[in-house]
């Protein structure tokens, strides 16, 4: 063993900032850390190497408090979205999660069906299980009640478990909490949608900074700026990250796409054709489901959108 081995130290990302990483060892021990050079061009096009989850290896710099991440660890999953309109370059979430946790909400901020149906084509991609979660139900119309069942009878009937939470009533949060005891739980939704709020009432003692929703537009304030782990009570972590507008899907083939709505898949086999595009094609199982309201005509619009959505290509 040669003497870098032997100094050699292992830790999990749990905090993400700029080019630095804040590492904790098994004994609780917590390093900043930077990264070698050569791993912005390793693996797949991103623009963070390192991403929170990540089992890495490091060294301590000489003379510094500081550590230098040598080497990742394969990851069992992660889950990727465009970095940006103009950009080629995903940006990676968070790695070797358990769930992800889909905040959603019908009002202030309104989360879009296309955003949560992209989302979970992500999540599906990786073979990443989400629970949604219906915030703010305290403050629904009567309409928005009725939006939101719609919406839970659709995603619950191709296995997506629905939860209506009120962080300001304290609905049941208690149900949340039995979801996530021993896991990584990644959270995720739109700015303003009550993540970091939903943290603090995981654990006060957190202090996550919050904002209120702007009034004008009726829309979240990004108030978390970077990704960070926090650790649960039940030996869990819940995974922060900034608020989203949209999810730029990433990392998939255009003639993939089916595959990842769980119902489309199902309905697809029956199709007359193999490589049915489920367009307009003669025999298309598909679209008699959703003739017949098998697949929701919502699901159904979100594919077709994904499916004509520019950045994606054939394989």
């Amino acid at each position: 063993m040669t003497k870098k081995q032997k100094n050699l130290l292992k830790g999990m990302v749990v905090k993400t900032t700029g080019s630095w990483y804040r590492v904790k060892t098994k004994d609780g021990i917590f390093i900043e850390c930077k990264i070698k050079g050569k791993f912005r061009q390793l693996g797949i096009r991103s623009t963070n190497p390192v991403a929170v989850g990540d089992q890495v290896h490091f060294i301590m710099q000489e003379k510094q408090e500081t550590g230098l991440i040598t080497s990742i660890e394969e990851r069992k999953n992660y889950i990727a979205r465009k970095a940006s309109n103009l950009s080629k370059y995903s940006q990676i979430i968070a790695a070797n999660i358990d769930q992800a946790i889909l905040m959603i909400s019908l009002r202030e901020p309104k989360t879009l069906v296309e955003f949560i149906d992209r989302y979970l084509v992500t999540a599906q991609a990786y073979r990443i299980p989400v629970i949604l979660l219906f915030n703010k139900i305290d403050l629904y119309s009567t309409e928005d009640k009725k939006k939101m069942n719609q919406l839970k009878t659709i995603y619950m009937k191709i296995g997506y478990p629905c939860i209506e939470i009120s962080l300001k009533k304290e609905i049941n949060l208690n149900e949340i909490e039995e979801l996530i005891q021993e896991k990584i739980s990644l959270l995720s939704g739109n700015s303003g949608v009550g993540k970091s709020s939903f943290i603090n009432k995981l654990n006060s003692s957190f202090n996550i900074s919050t904002s209120k929703i702007s009034s004008y537009h009726k829309t979240g304030r990004h108030t978390t700026t970077s990704v960070e782990m926090y650790p649960l009570k039940n030996e869990g972590y819940i995974i922060d990250t900034p608020g989203i507008k949209g999810f730029g899907v990433v990392h998939i083939e255009k003639d993939e796409i089916y595959h990842f709505f769980p119902e489309i898949f199902q309905f697809s086999k029956n199709c007359r054709y193999y490589n049915c595009k489920h367009l307009n094609e003669p025999g298309c199982a598909v679209l008699d489901a959703v003739e017949n309201e098998e697949i929701s005509i919502s699901r159904y619009q979100s594919y077709l959108n994904l499916f004509l959505d520019p950045d994606l290509k054939y394989r």
